[in-house]
């Protein structure tokens, strides 16, 4: 009877051992698509719970949060754990109360002047977000997000698409609420280094002490606001707000539509510029662009500093790469970054997600990174990354090739000059699109599907009979697929 308790006593941990460890190779792929900052917002307070048959139990601390993690992230929970273990096949959020919360206090200083509104009702802020549930506990002293110690401007890449967005914040650092840089806008797409600049500035300040500094996104603005109108202590919130020395809202596109938070965030902001207090802002769009906020608070936003952080070039990304291959301590070929830097061009997040990856991968297995370790490991994220090629841009790229009129590609025109290059354009057609042959003989002057089969039959044979006409296909192939 003993032997028999202590084997499944035995089952049982290495059940619950597994099951841990596929939970931390979860939390990690969650860490590197949401990025830090979401993932300690919303995903890094799950627990993880019991399995029962083919579903897995996951715990949260509050219903606010498990209705939240549910609405935003349940379809990608579960596609995870199906992907790490056959076994499971559903994903259950359920609450279960903390016993100790996190203290990532803000700090004080001298409050500044509040500014007495009238709060709208919970009913009326709530309608701003269907289908939350809120909390309804106090509204706590730990307004602010913590800041990234990894997010400095030692680590921090410059280069052409970001100098100015980063001088700008150096300069803020080093002498807050200067004349002309109050508020700091800073405005780019996602993953370029907006969020990076704004923990920097928020690190360095700290760093030379005497300043209270209060970060967070947009969105936990709004559930804070939220959250302070249901339990009543609306001026406690203005008043906590109102005290700090400096406060950075992330990602401020996110308060388009929401009126009545918008309008708490216009006196916010009021009431720490008036007092000489520093605003530092970031959006995925310049204050002009943001439609949906109000007039009067967009134009407030465009009177300080506006600077934008524009899309990386190949160099600032290959720069990228190697300081983070540097500070990891495992060598990378040039090669492998430079073809990373070719293949994942949208932003600097997935750039660095994709290093960490072949980093981790080379650690755990043991084996050195390599092009063909690259191609494989990361197969799932390139393939995402492939181009998708129109038959526009085929039709635009051979006219330009061989010198002809982008309208003779659909024109009646039979000289060779023009026939050839047409024939090679539907013939990339069918080689780099899904279009059927119907689609692509429509796109060509609603020529007939069997005039796209001569076509492509024709190259074919050329290809294979000249040499120099090969090489030329081959040229266009490669300019547009890359």
């Amino acid at each position: 009877m003993e032997n028999a308790q202590s084997l499944d006593a035995a089952v049982t941990s290495s059940e619950t051992a597994l099951l841990e460890a596929t939970w931390i190779r979860i939390r990690d792929r969650l860490k590197t698509e949401v990025g830090d900052v979401e993932y300690r917002t919303w995903l890094q307070q799950i627990v993880l719970g019991p399995l029962d048959e083919d579903e897995i139990v996951l715990f949260l601390p509050s219903r606010f949060l498990r209705d939240w993690v549910r609405g935003q992230y349940g379809e990608r929970l579960q596609t995870l754990w199906r992907q790490e273990s056959k076994v499971i096949q559903r994903v259950e959020l359920q609450v279960r109360k903390e016993t100790t919360s996190p203290a990532n206090a803000a700090g004080g200083g001298a409050s500044a002047a509040t500014s007495a509104t009238a709060s709208p009702s919970p009913e009326s802020i709530e309608a701003e977000v269907p289908n939350a549930r809120f909390p309804t506990h106090e509204i706590r002293s730990d307004l602010a997000a913590p800041l990234d110690p990894r997010f400095t401007f030692e680590s921090f890449v410059v280069g052409k698409p970001n100098e100015f967005a980063y001088a700008c914040a150096r300069r803020v650092a080093e002498r807050p609420s200067s004349p002309g840089f109050n508020p700091l806008f800073l405005y780019g797409g996602v993953g370029l280094g907006k969020t990076h600049l704004m923990h920097a500035i928020g690190s360095e300040l700290i760093r030379m002490g005497n300043v209270s500094v209060a970060y967070m996104s947009a969105e936990k603005f709004m559930y804070r606001f939220i959250a302070s109108i249901r339990a009543q202590s609306t001026m406690e919130f203005k008043e906590q707000l109102r005290s700090v020395d400096v406060l950075m809202i992330d990602d401020l596109q996110f308060l388009i539509g929401k009126d009545n938070t918008q309008e708490e965030f216009f006196h916010t902001f009021n009431a720490l510029v008036d007092a000489g207090r520093q605003i530092i802002v970031s959006a995925d769009k310049s204050p002009s662009d943001l439609s949906g906020l109000e007039d009067r608070l967009r134009t407030r936003l465009g009177c300080g500093m506006v600077a934008d952080i524009h899309a990386t070039t190949f160099e600032l990304r290959i720069s990228i790469l190697e300081a983070k291959a540097k500070a990891s301590g495992v060598a990378v070929p040039s090669k492998v970054l430079e073809y990373l830097a070719h293949k994942i061009t949208s932003n600097v997040r997935e750039l660095e997600g994709a290093l960490n990856r072949l980093i981790a991968h080379a650690d755990l297995v043991g084996r050195p990174v390599t092009l063909e370790t690259t191609q494989d490991v990361l197969k799932d994220m390139l393939k995402a990354h492939e181009r998708r090629v129109t038959i526009d841009d085929i039709q635009r790229k051979v006219a330009e090739h061989w010198n002809i009129r982008l309208t003779d590609m659909s024109s009646a025109r039979r000289a060779r000059a023009v026939a050839r290059p047409r024939q090679v354009a539907m013939y990339l057609a069918k080689q780099l699109t899904s279009r059927s042959l119907p689609e692509i003989g429509r796109k060509f002057g609603n020529r007939d599907h069997t005039t796209v089969m001569h076509a492509v039959s024709r190259v074919t044979e050329l290809i294979e009979e000249d040499p120099t006409f090969a090489e030329s296909v081959e040229l266009l192939r490669h300019m547009l697929e890359n």
